[in-house]
């Protein structure tokens, strides 16, 4: 399986919505879902680490650290030991 890394553009902060009750990290992970979903961030490509993400988003690490395990429980992340957290396959994803 080969990886690569994804150069990604800034990205315009996210604010919390006013219409209601919620937390960041959940926003972040779906802003981050739909990149993937749009084939912004493509399969075997590495995100860029937890920090620089937390930078981009302007968010604390924690909150990016959140979002991406919860990318990674749905089964759009896949982190590889000592190598980085890249996007899921179809095949990693458990799907056809």
């Amino acid at each position: 399986m080969m990886y690569s890394d994804v150069s990604v553009s800034a990205v315009p902060r996210i604010e919390k919505p006013d219409d209601g009750p919620g937390y960041l990290y959940d926003w972040m992970a779906e802003h981050l879902a739909t990149r993937i979903e749009m084939g912004e961030l493509r399969p075997h490509t590495r995100l860029p680490s937890e920090s620089r993400l937390a930078s981009e988003y302007g968010v604390s690490l924690g909150t990016a650290r959140h979002a991406t395990r919860i990318l990674q429980s749905r089964g759009l992340l896949v982190t590889v030991k000592s190598k980085g957290t890249y996007v899921a396959t179809q095949l990693d994803r458990g799907r056809p």
